[in-house]
């Protein structure tokens, strides 16, 4: 694979939906994106135990234009014009063409297709112009509404991480999912689902 051009993570893309558009997450988000980070459903859902700051968050947010191995977007509601979220190609491995992926949609973008929407604009973006051949994800077993997100744009569970996380006391297994290019040109996030 010598020959194949390493992806351009450099260039930050805007992704036009028909409810979001994805754009560079920057750190004038921090104020959308902070009540997200620190909401306790958002945190249990996603395996957040770490305490975020705002001084941290912004340096954080702001750091991530320059970044070269990972794509972090804003997830904008279309309808309100408010930033509901973030989604995140990362853990670039250029051996393996492939990266994880994440995302993190806050109440008031919730149970309006917003995050499926999110993650095929993503998703396709890391397959048709980053040439990934996999991307994968952990989703925990009391998330089901994001497992269903996933599989509507085509991931495949793999298997279970038994015990993966520790919450409130609690052992909850994590399912490990991914998709591939070849899989994605088939039916482009859109599989056919009984």
């Amino acid at each position: 694979m010598a020959d194949r051009p390493e992806p351009d993570f450099l260039t930050k893309p805007t992704l036009m939906g028909e409810k979001v558009v994805l754009r560079p997450v920057a750190a004038g988000d921090v104020a959308a994106l902070l009540p997200m980070m620190t909401d306790p459903e958002v945190r249990r859902l996603t395996g957040s135990h770490a305490e975020v700051s705002e001084s941290r968050a912004v340096q954080w947010y702001a750091s991530r234009p320059h970044q070269d191995d990972r794509l972090d977007l804003a997830v904008v509601d279309r309808e309100t014009g408010a930033c509901v979220g973030e989604a995140v190609l990362n853990e670039w491995s250029p051996e393996d063409e492939s990266c994880n992926f994440r995302i993190l949609i806050g109440p008031p973008g919730q149970n309006r297709g917003l995050g499926t929407e999110a993650v095929r604009l993503t998703v396709g973006y890391g397959f048709e112009k980053l040439g990934l051949h996999r991307i994968s994800l952990e989703v925990y077993s009391f998330n089901p509404r994001a497992r269903r997100a996933y599989e509507k744009v085509g991931f495949v569970a793999e298997g279970v991480l038994r015990d993966a996380l520790r919450w409130d006391g609690e052992w909850v297994d994590a399912t490990v999912m991914s998709i591939l290019a070849p899989e994605w040109e088939r039916h482009h996030g859109r599989p056919r689902t009984p």
